[in-house]
C-alpha cells in the first residue's frame, strides 16, 4: 500500500508539474499574441506591400533581394513600434469606443509600461537597423513618418478633422522609405508614387470614418466636420480625391505602350469610382464598408501595373 500510495503522489506531482508548465505556457502564448496585436499587423502588411512597390520601382539594374529584405524589416519594425507607442497614448479613448475597447491596452492585458518599451525598443531598433544596413535616408524618412504620425497626426485626431489631411503625410511615405532604400535618393518619379498612395487615403480612411462615426465621437475623435451631419461634405470630398487619384494613377501609366495595363488600371478606377458614387448616394455603413474594400482591391492592381510598366 505504502509504494502505491507513493506511486499516486509521485504522479499527482507530476500531473501538477505538467498542468503548471501547461499555465504558464499558455500565459506566455497569450503575452506574445498580445503584444502582436499590438503592432498592428493587418496594418504592417499594406506598409510592407507599398514598401516593396517604392523599392522596386526605385532600383536600377541588377535587383539586389538582400536589400528589400533589409529595407523590408527595417520599415516593419519602425511601423510596428509606431503602432505600438500610438496605442499606448491613445489607451484611454480606445477604451471607450466598442471596436477598440478589446485591444490590450484598454482591456488590461498588457501594462502601459509594457507597451512604452516595446515601441520604444522596436521603433529605435528599425531606425538603427536601417541606418546600419540600408542607407542614411532611409532611416531618416523612416523616424520622420514615426515622429509625424505620433507628434502630429494622433493628437490631432482629437482636435480638428483636418488629422486625415495631416495623417496621408506619414502613410504615404512607406513607398519614399522603399524607394529610397533601392536608390539611396528620391525624385519626381517617387513623387508620382507618394502622389498615388497620399490620394488614395483619403476614400480609403473617410469610409472608415463614417463606418464608425459614433463610436469614434464616443471617445471625442474629431474625424469628420461637426458641421456635417448628414455627412454630404464628407462624402463629397471622398467622390472628388478618388476622381484625383484615378486621373493621378492613370497620368503616371499613360506614356507606356501597353495598352492593356493602361485599360487594367482604368477598370481598377471605374471599380473604386462605382461603389465611392453608390456611397454618395446612399450614405449609409453598408457603402462606406463597400467602398473600404473597394480601394484596399485598387491599390494592389494599381501597384503591380506600375511595377509591371517600369522602365
Amino acid at each position: 500500500m505504502t509504494a502505491k500510495n507513493n506511486s499516486a503522489k509521485i504522479e499527482g506531482r507530476l500531473r501538477d508539474k505538467a498542468t503548471l508548465i501547461a499555465l504558464v505556457m499558455e500565459r506566455h502564448f497569450h503575452k506574445i499574441r498580445d503584444y502582436c496585436i499590438l503592432t498592428k499587423p493587418e496594418v504592417n502588411l499594406l506598409i510592407l506591400m507599398t514598401t516593396s512597390a517604392g523599392y522596386y520601382l526605385g532600383a536600377r539594374g541588377p535587383f539586389h533581394w538582400t536589400g528589400l529584405v533589409n529595407t523590408l524589416l527595417g520599415t516593419l519594425l519602425v511601423a510596428s513600434g509606431t503602432a505600438t507607442l500610438n496605442q499606448w497614448m491613445e489607451r484611454r479613448w480606445d477604451g471607450q469606443m466598442r471596436r477598440t475597447a478589446n485591444r490590450p491596452l484598454p482591456s488590461g492585458r498588457v501594462t502601459p509600461r509594457e507597451a512604452l518599451l516595446l515601441g520604444v525598443l522596436l521603433s529605435l531598433t528599425g531606425a538603427g537597423y536601417l541606418l546600419l544596413s540600408v542607407n542614411a535616408l532611409t532611416s531618416l524618412l523612416a523616424t520622420a513618418t514615426l515622429a509625424s504620425y505620433l507628434l502630429i497626426y494622433t493628437p490631432l485626431k482629437r482636435r480638428t478633422p483636418l488629422c486625415t489631411l495631416l495623417g496621408a503625410f506619414p502613410g504615404a511615405m512607406p513607398t519614399l522609405i522603399g524607394w529610397a532604400g533601392a536608390a539611396d535618393s528620391l525624385n519626381l518619379q517617387s513623387g508620382v508614387l507618394f502622389a498615388v498612395l497620399f490620394l488614395w487615403q483619403f476614400p480609403h480612411f473617410l469610409a472608415i470614418a463614417l463606418m464608425y462615426r459614433e463610436d469614434y465621437a464616443r471617445a471625442g475623435y474629431r474625424m469628420l466636420p461637426a458641421f456635417d451631419l448628414d455627412s454630404k461634405f464628407t462624402r463629397a470630398e471622398i467622390v472628388a480625391f478618388t476622381v484625383a487619384l484615378i486621373l493621378t494613377t492613370l497620368l503616371s501609366v499613360a506614356s507606356q505602350p501597353s495598352a492593356s495595363m493602361a485599360g487594367l488600371v482604368l477598370l481598377a478606377g471605374i471599380f473604386l469610382l462605382y461603389h465611392v458614387v453608390r456611397l454618395a448616394a446612399a450614405g449609409s455603413k453598408g457603402a462606406a464598408s463597400k467602398v473600404l474594400h473597394a480601394s484596399v482591391a485598387y491599390l494592389p492592381v494599381v501597384l503591380a501595373v506600375l511595377a509591371l510598366t517600369k522602365h
